[in-house]
């Protein structure tokens, strides 16, 4: 219920035509009421048209003048659904007075706008008003809608953000002499097993489903006033700004819908700035039948007669569309033009600031089925958030199971947090250009060490790493596009000395030892099966270093060489002691070098020059976490 007072408004800073109507404005007025009354005459069945109601200075006005074509300067009012959510957002929704019939006024765009609020009716004369202003081909509504869409319940319907995208089908392939391979064979008294088994399922969960329905008490009940309660909203036509098919607007939500929607139940009247229409269709079964084309006579009975109706204009450039909505010859409210003069510019009344802060009352909640979505301007929150959505595990949203938030404007980056309200577990996703690359962080903890998955652009990243896993004992690196193959690198830790932790040394001066460091690569085409590596361990602890080479097609075991330390030998950094009691090798397709003691000792001491970086590059990482 609606606590704003309409009648305390200031009307005294508005025009004089709001006040008083010009001789070609009684002269409009005239012929409408003429056309009332010829209208009630012939269908006396029929519920009155909204044609003239008063305005908010109590004169009667042509619904057409109080239209005004207005194209913002803000990008996103260019199109149809910036101009759709953004009136949605901006104001608020009043329930008419008597929901089975329209208002008896109808207030201009510029004070609906100045006091952020209206009825359907109000709402859809400042969508269609930004529409036409941005070359749409738009109309308003007046017409019969669900209780659900007039009193703008939505807790039936799905959250819009939790839809999936339709499946596109995959093709088949067309070509009809490719080989049929005989499908695998399957005994019939199995399938007829499992078909009986179905069919016990099926009758089981129909069985609960009564029940369900017998039991459930949250189900809406049957509307006494269904198909009687009156609604406004926006028709655009197909055609002019690329519009491939006719649609309809919900003012309420910016939702678009289908002209074939079970939720419209039937349409009186349509209008524009030019001219006014009454339908002249059986509503019978809502307007999934209707015909849009004005132009056809028996369909819509039109006010004012014209010789070139925008609905058979050709599809229009959209260069022109906006010059001629106003400067069309065939207008036929064009020698009522100065009814459409001394308005008040609709851009005067939306600043910048109104604009990026669209919320009147700091916030819009949105109560969906088993969902509630939140909107907050941008910058009214410290950490940049504008949307939440929480989802329930129930229709009384009690039990939380997930809850999604937006955010912009931060210096961070962050765009999107996830949170799994059973698990705990966190994602949050920047955009590119974070100092770190970062895309996605998957925590329950910002302590370290607790389980963090990272996600990088790795593009952008000199390593080509992509992904990080890290927790107490081990840290997992996937890798792509590097140019030596590498694609993961798995690291094992040891527990930290106790007695240094009990002396409250910090994490960073009693590192974790490194147990062990494996690393995985893709084949090389380029070198031999044998020579190209595909696993390397190396044991750091033990002093142990394992190659495993990749296999050629037709090989079945693959080719290995260990280096393992010396029993007895003190090990030192700056020495190699290799010997065939340290080196085993089993590479049964490998060439004469291989057998070569030198050749393993060079090999051997790249490894371990290789260790020691892989060593820096392992406390690199863990600082970085």
């Amino acid at each position: 219920v609606s606590d704003f007072d309409w009648s305390s408004i200031d009307t005294s800073h508005l025009p004089s035509s709001y006040k008083t109507n010009s001789w070609q404005e009684k002269e409009l007025l005239q012929l409408a009421d003429h056309f009332f009354q010829q209208y009630t005459h012939l269908c006396p069945d029929r519920k009155p048209l909204f044609i003239h109601p008063l305005n908010e200075c109590g004169v009667q006005k042509f619904v057409s003048t109080t239209l005004r074509p207005t194209l913002l300067p803000y990008p996103d009012m260019y199109y149809w659904s910036g101009c759709a959510s953004f009136v949605c957002d901006y104001l608020i929704m009043e329930p008419l007075k008597c929901p089975i019939t329209p208002p008896s006024s109808l207030y201009s765009p510029t004070t609906i706008l100045k006091y952020q609020r209206g009825n359907c009716f109000d709402f859809t004369v400042l969508l269609c008003s930004l529409l036409i202003g941005a070359g749409y081909d738009a109309y308003c509504v007046h017409g019969y809608a669900t209780l659900e869409m007039c009193s703008l319940d939505q807790t039936q319907e799905l959250c819009p953000l939790l839809r999936k995208p339709p499946e596109v089908p995959e093709e088949e392939d067309p070509n009809k002499y490719r080989i049929k391979y005989p499908l695998e064979p399957q005994s019939k008294f199995e399938l007829q097993q499992k078909a009986k088994k179905e069919q016990e399922t099926e009758s089981e969960q129909e069985e609960e489903r009564q029940e369900e329905v017998v039991m459930e008490v949250g189900k809406p009940k049957r509307d006494p006033l269904h198909g009687l309660r009156v609604h406004a909203w926006v028709l655009v036509l197909s055609g002019k700004r690329k519009v491939p098919e006719t649609f309809f607007i919900n003012p309420f939500t910016g939702n678009p819908h289908s002209t074939t929607d079970d939720c419209f139940l039937g349409i009186e009247s349509i209008w524009n700035h030019r001219n006014y229409w009454v339908n002249m269709q059986d509503c019978r079964k809502g307007c999934k039948d209707l015909s849009f084309d004005l132009s056809d006579s028996f369909c819509w009975e039109i006010m004012f007669s014209e010789s070139n109706e925008p609905s058979q204009l050709p599809t229009e450039s959209p260069e022109k569309d906006t010059d001629d909505m106003v400067s069309d010859p065939s207008d036929a409210l064009e020698q009522w033009g100065p009814c459409m003069e001394q308005s008040i510019c609709l851009t005067s009344l939306l600043p910048t600031a109104e604009y990026e802060n669209p919320f009147s009352r700091g916030k819009k909640v949105i109560l969906y089925d088993k969902s509630k979505l939140e909107k907050w301007a941008a910058y009214a929150n410290e950490d940049g958030l504008v949307e939440r959505l929480t989802v329930y595990a129930d229709s009384d949203r009690t039990e939380e199971l997930e809850v999604k938030e937006w955010f912009k404007h931060r210096e961070d980056l962050l765009y999107m947090r996830e949170v799994n309200k059973q698990t705990q577990l966190i994602t949050d996703h920047f955009r590119p250009g974070h100092p770190l690359l970062l895309k996605a962080h998957s925590y329950m903890s910002l302590e370290p060490e607790t389980g963090h998955t990272v996600e990088f652009y790795h593009t952008a990243r000199v390593d080509g790493l992509w992904k990080r896993f890290e927790n107490a004992t081990e840290m997992t690196e996937y890798f792509l596009g590097r140019e030596d193959f590498l694609h993961t690198r798995h690291i094992e830790f040891g527990e930290r000395d106790k007695e240094m932790e009990k002396a409250g040394i910090a994490a960073d001066a009693n590192p974790r030892p490194i147990v062990q460091i494996k690393e995985y690569f893709h084949r090389n085409p380029e070198k031999p099966a044998d020579e190209d590596v595909e696993e390397r361990i190396f044991m750091v602890i033990d002093d142990v270093i394992q190659l495993t080479y990749h296999l050629e097609l037709h090989d079945t075991i693959a080719s290995t060489v260990v280096f393992c330390r010396v029993i007895g030998r003190e090990k030192r950094e700056d020495e190699i002691f290799l010997s065939r009691e340290n080196t085993v090798k089993y590479q049964p397709w490998s060439s004469e070098k291989h057998k070569n003691m030198l050749y393993l000792y060079d090999l051997l001491w790249e490894l371990r020059e290789e260790q020691k970086e892989l060593k820096h590059q392992v406390r690199d990482s863990e600082a970085e976490v």
